[in-house]
């Protein structure tokens, strides 16, 4: 038992519960999901919900039933109570983690990004941070800042109807600051009004929206129809769009190079993603890379990931399909359930190298080399240049024109490479 992980569980219930309302076909929010998720990370040693609870009678009594403690935060007493139950939950976060040593772990239940230095304050004191929040309302903020994040939507348990999926929210009535009247109050405890943190939020979004479209964006180069069959979920995939490049060959190779990278990171395959934290590891480790060693970076590089998004029960049946289709090696680790996980020697490149020569040549001969990895994809959807041992389809072109199965030239009318076979 003193091996096991103790959590607290702080919940900001008005954004979680106005999070699924509106983004989740008006469904009502249940904590069930989450305290099964919890159950299997550890033994949840203190749960406490903030709220102004006269908007919430009926969801105080499903709280209840799972031993959350409620903490009243009334809203109704002028602008000096604005974010009161976001200033107790943080003065009570960091009490408890100064007072309570044997607990090691927070989690925070919210979307709102105004936790973000909560977040960071907790990691500092050597506390391990698990988000939970509605897909839709949470902001891209907070999720990097903890150590995993949960989305409600995703958890075991939560369904989402589809058919409401695109409806618009329900309407509420705006709170009022003054004494309204009896309809409604009534109106409001069946269906709360918006925050002033809640409509914060949405400026911030906004704002976010805004920096977002006038970013450089990233060329997209993975389709659909090459992600793994088993994923159950897709993730909403950003537009792609056009980039500026410039005329420099050796500059266009390393804007390539980064611009790839990124979009690995978040619109690859999981296999890719896989090989890739996995070459990482062999390069930087002295070594052998574990199962749990592999899951743990790549929870540090996205604290959403989870296999079971994938259509795998546990992580090491997903090494075990990776390694059926010969992107990873298996072999026994330090402990029963643990195996050490290596990329191929060698792996097939002359299969690849044809591959990449037959798509040039039913081509007309030649093709640009920012559209051809899709066709090489259209052609085998499983193809990935990074199990292959290559960091970039760049590289992994090159190393073909070593080989002699294509040739490669800079084109300055079309600011890329041409491949010819």
């Amino acid at each position: 038992m003193d091996q096991e992980e103790r959590l607290a569980v702080f919940i900001d219930y008005e954004n979680l519960a106005l999070g699924a309302r509106e983004h989740l076909g008006g469904m009502q929010f249940d904590f069930g999901p989450i305290a099964d998720a919890l159950a299997v990370r550890g033994r949840v040693v203190a749960r406490r919900a903030y709220a102004d609870w006269s908007y919430f009678d009926e969801d105080r009594r499903m709280l209840t039933r799972h031993q959350v403690e409620l903490i009243e935060m009334t809203q109704r007493m002028g602008a000096s109570r604005k974010n009161a139950a976001d200033i107790k939950m943080v003065v009570d976060a960091i009490e408890m983690a100064f007072e309570r040593d044997y607990i090691s772990t927070f989690v925070m239940c919210t979307g709102d990004s105004d936790f973000s230095p909560l977040v960071h304050k907790l990691r500092e004191l050597n506390k391990r941070v698990i988000g939970v929040g509605v897909e839709k309302s949470t902001s891209r903020l907070l999720p990097a800042a903890c150590d995993e994040f949960l989305f409600y939507d995703r958890l075991e348990g939560v369904e989402v109807p589809d058919e409401d999926q695109g409806a618009p929210a329900p309407k509420r009535g705006s709170r009022s600051r003054k004494a309204g009247t009896t309809t409604e109050r009534a109106t409001a405890q069946k269906a709360p009004a918006t925050s002033r943190r809640t409509k914060a939020a949405e400026a911030v979004a906004v704002a976010e929206a805004v920096a977002e479209a006038t970013a450089p964006e990233v060329p997209i180069e993975t389709e659909p129809e090459a992600r793994p069959a088993t994923r159950r979920r897709k993730k909403a995939e950003p537009a792609p769009a056009l980039v500026e490049t410039t005329t420099a060959p050796e500059a266009e190779i390393d804007a390539s190079e980064q611009e790839e990278e990124t979009s690995a990171s978040s619109d690859a395959p999981m296999e890719v993603r896989v090989a890739q934290t996995l070459a990482d590891l062999q390069s930087s480790t002295s070594g052998a890379v574990t199962a749990s060693a592999l899951k743990r970076t790549l929870l540090r590089k996205d604290a959403t990931f989870s296999e079971s998004d994938y259509g795998f029960r546990t992580f090491g049946e997903f090494l075990r399909f990776l390694a059926d289709r010969g992107f990873v090696e298996l072999a026994t680790g330090p402990s029963a359930g643990d195996p050490e996980v290596s990329l191929p020697e060698q792996g097939d490149t002359s299969a690849a190298f044809g591959l990449l020569r037959t798509v040039v040549q039913e081509s007309n001969g030649s093709a640009a080399l920012s559209g051809l990895k899709n066709a090489v994809r259209k052609k085998r959807p499983d193809f990935s240049e990074k199990a292959l041992g290559f960091r970039g389809f760049l590289q992994f072109a090159k190393a073909a024109e070593a080989a002699g199965a294509v040739a490669l030239a800079w084109d300055d009318d079309a600011d890329d490479y041409l491949v010819t076979a």
